[in-house]
Parts: structure tokens; C-alpha cells; sequence
């Protein structure tokens, strides 16, 4: 036996032998049942009579277990419970506004760290099938990354250069409506003159004129928000291929920076969302395929132009639910309007209606599945609120961030403690 340890006993003794030597103190064994024992100043004596009230005074308030004063005592409970509640609540939306602030203060970094992930959970699957294929993961990784990007450029050009060849048919067709608006107006239920028409033409002039200002400020400031998008755009290509390769590294980095107590329960949680956003990305990008091919269909059908720009556009919105797809389809119905007349807009508008709602009632509780549920008011606020705070971007990334947020909450909160991992080593001190 090491000497700390006989020490250790020693102190352990002592420590016994004089807690009951102070409970001989208290108690005398030899007094009769019928004596008392002395007080002591250990031993409070008997209780003291209480004092007689005095006429005309309240008898003192009791103090309350979460009082700690008789100035405490006096304020009624639910008074003293909606002030603890408020001042808790001050503090944390004083932490809120500051989170907030400073996501707007760095948010050219925050969102394409952002979109970086979203884009990782997507192409995750493809560097783990080339992976079991045996190859390198800095070669996996890269493979990926390059064939998303040819494949995104890709499309782009085919978008552009169908739309550089349509603009001079649809300039035409515009005119063409003009003019139909213009007689509409005389000889409809409005019968507006030609001199009406005219000032309202010159007003509009007016009001562009008296705005150039704004138009070229407006113009400075897109030529900015182009630099931004540029720098942006690097930083997501950049984060997207270290995510690639390591985000496992990182994560268990980031893990390890916890108490030892949360790891496995963080570690849980953060695994779980990670398979929700990708669930979510998968789900999104697929739905978004099937309403683009519906849309698509009809624009084709009736010979609308510009079908594949539109069909593309109608793709992109779909990653803003609820409303991108409805504002994209919008667009296909004023290009039919224009081209082809009301009739056809009609139609084109049914047919983006129906996509709608077989997107709403089918596609998403089918695809989507119970893991990434969310209600529609929880979406429509996250949209408003990622609008005000990022623009697009910001709807862009507001839903997925809300599925995270809500499973890896949910995991977090569940009583239920994570399985041990298999890899991992428990090591036991020995008995003494």
C-alpha cells in the first residue's frame, strides 16, 4: 500500500471517529426518557412562546421558499414569476440580436459556407460511390466537384444562348401586345383617347427621368453585389471540395472541442441532422426535376418560347418551397400571355396550378418522408425572415436550416443516451 493511501485511510478515521464524538454531544444516552438534555449551543433549547399580536398590526407575512427577504414575500407569486420569466427572456433576445447582427455583419462568409454545404449533401453520395470504387479521396472529390460544375456551366450556356435567340421573335410579339393593350384600351369599356395615352406614356418618361439617380446608384451597387457573388462563388467552389474530403475530420475536430459529457450526445445529434439535409437536398432537387419536366410539357405543347429558360427557371425556384416554383410559373404564364395570347395563358396557368398541387399533396409527403416534415407556417416565416436578412440567398438557405435545426433539437432533447461507437475504448481505473 502507496503512502497516499495510508495517509488517505488515517484522515478517513479521523474524520469518522470525530462525527460521532459530536453525535455523543448531542444526545446522552444516560438521561431518563422522562428528563431533558441540557441544551447546548449545538442542541437548540426549547422554542421560544411566539409573541402576542399587537392590536391594530398585520401578523408579519410567512417567507415563501423562493424568497429571500420579507420584501420578496410581499410581491404576489405570479408577479414574481412573470418578472423572472421576463428578465430571462430579455436576455435572451438581447443574445439573439446579437447573433443576428453579427451573421449580418459577416453573412458574404456565412452563406456560401452555407449554400457549401447544402452542395456537399448532394454530391456526398457520388464521392462515396467513388470511394468503393477505390478511388483516392482527393481524386473522388475532385471528379465530383468538376463534373457538378461542367454539368451547372452546361446548362447555363444552353439557358443563354436559347434566350440570345428568341429575344428578337418575343421583342416582336411584345410590341404586338402593346398595341393590342392600346386598341383594347380605346374601343374596350375604358375608351381611353389617344391624347390619355399619350400623357400617361410621358409621365412614365417623366418619372424615369427624375429617377435616373436611383437607376444609377441602383447600378453601382448591382456592379458591387456582382464582386460579392464572384468572391462568393470561389469560397462555396473552395469550402464545397474540403467539405468533399473532410468533413468527417472536421466535425470530429469541432466534437472534440466540447466537455466530455456532450460529445457522444453532440456527436448523435449532429450525425442525425447531417442525414437530414441530405435527405432534404436529394428530395428537393428531385421534386424540382419533376416540376421543371411538368412544366416543361405544356410550354412545349403549345409551342411557347424560350420553353427550355423556363423549364431551367422553374427548376431553380422549386428549391424555395411553397412560393419559388409559383413565382417561376408565374413567369412562363406572362411569356405565354405575351406570345400566344390569353387563351393559352389560361391553360399554361391551369398547368402550373396543377404541377402546384401535385407537388403540395403527392410529391412532397411521398419524397420528402416524416424525417423532414416541417409545418408550412414554420416555412413561410423562415422564407420571410432568411428575405429580410440575405435576400435569396437567404430563402435559399432559410428551410434546409430550419430541418437541421429541428432534428438535431429533437435529438438533442430525447432522453434516450446515443449507442456506443464501435470503434470505441473504454479504459477502467483498477481497485485499490
Amino acid at each position: 500500500m502507496s503512502r497516499f493511501e495510508r495517509m488517505r485511510r488515517r484522515l478517513r478515521r479521523a474524520y469518522e471517529s470525530g462525527r460521532q464524538s459530536a453525535r455523543a454531544d448531542r444526545i446522552d444516552p444516560d438521561d431518563a426518557p422522562g428528563e431533558s438534555a441540557v441544551p447546548s449551543p449545538s442542541t437548540p433549547g426549547p422554542a421560544a412562546p411566539a409573541p402576542a399580536p399587537t392590536a391594530g398590526v398585520a401578523p408579519p407575512a410567512a417567507l415563501h421558499n423562493s424568497t429571500t427577504s420579507r420584501d420578496d414575500a410581499d410581491v404576489p407569486h405570479a408577479l414574481r414569476i412573470a418578472a423572472a420569466w421576463s428578465w430571462r427572456l430579455i436576455v435572451i433576445g438581447l443574445v439573439a440580436w446579437a447573433l443576428l447582427k453579427i451573421v449580418g455583419t459577416i453573412r458574404i462568409v456565412i452563406i456560401p459556407l452555407a449554400i457549401a454545404l447544402l452542395l456537399s449533401a448532394l454530391l456526398a453520395p457520388a464521392v462515396g460511390w467513388l470511394l468503393k470504387a477505390h478511388f483516392p479521396r482527393s481524386l473522388a472529390t475532385g471528379v465530383v466537384l468538376v463534373g457538378g460544375l461542367a454539368a451547372v456551366v452546361g446548362t447555363l450556356t444552353l439557358v443563354v444562348n436559347e434566350f440570345i435567340a428568341g429575344v428578337p421573335e418575343l421583342s416582336d410579339k411584345s410590341s404586338q401586345g402593346v398595341r393590342q393593350i392600346q386598341s383594347w384600351l380605346k374601343t374596350g369599356p375604358l375608351h381611353v383617347s389617344d391624347s390619355q395615352i399619350n400623357h400617361y406614356i410621358d409621365e412614365a418618361q417623366k418619372w424615369i427621368s427624375g429617377n435616373s439617380k436611383t437607376f444609377t446608384t441602383s447600378a453601382l451597387s448591382t456592379a458591387a453585389t456582382l464582386a460579392e457573388v464572384l468572391t462568393g462563388t470561389i469560397l462555396v467552389l473552395f469550402a464545397t471540395f474540403f467539405f468533399l474530403r473532410d468533413g468527417n475530420k472536421i466535425w470530429r475536430f469541432l466534437v472534440r472541442l466540447l466537455p466530455v459529457a456532450a460529445r457522444w450526445k453532440v456527436d448523435d445529434a449532429g450525425r442525425a441532422s447531417w442525414a437530414t439535409l441530405g435527405a432534404y437536398v436529394r428530395a428537393t432537387v428531385l421534386v424540382a426535376f419533376i416540376d421543371a419536366v411538368g412544366i416543361g410539357i405544356f410550354l412545349v405543347i403549345f409551342n411557347i418560347p424560350f420553353a427550355f429558360p423556363l423549364a431551367a427557371l422553374v427548376f431553380l425556384g422549386a428549391f424555395i418551397p411553397i412560393v419559388g416554383a409559383a413565382l417561376s410559373g408565374g413567369v412562363a404564364v406572362l411569356v405565354a400571355l405575351v406570345d400566344s395570347g390569353p387563351v393559352t395563358a389560361l391553360i399554361i396557368l391551369g398547368a402550373v396550378i396543377g404541377v402546384q398541387q401535385l407537388e403540395g399533396h403527392v410529391l412532397q409527403p411521398l419524397i420528402m418522408g416524416r424525417a423532414v416534415a416541417i409545418h408550412p407556417l414554420a416555412v413561410i416565416i423562415g422564407i420571410a425572415a432568411g428575405v429580410v436578412l440575405a435576400g435569396i440567398a437567404g430563402a435559399l438557405v432559410a428551410v434546409p436550416l430550419i430541418a437541421v435545426l429541428n432534428t438535431a433539437i429533437r435529438r438533442l432533447a430525447a432522453r434516450t443516451v446515443p449507442d456506443t461507437p464501435p470503434d470505441a475504448v473504454v479504459v477502467a481505473s483498477q481497485a485499490p
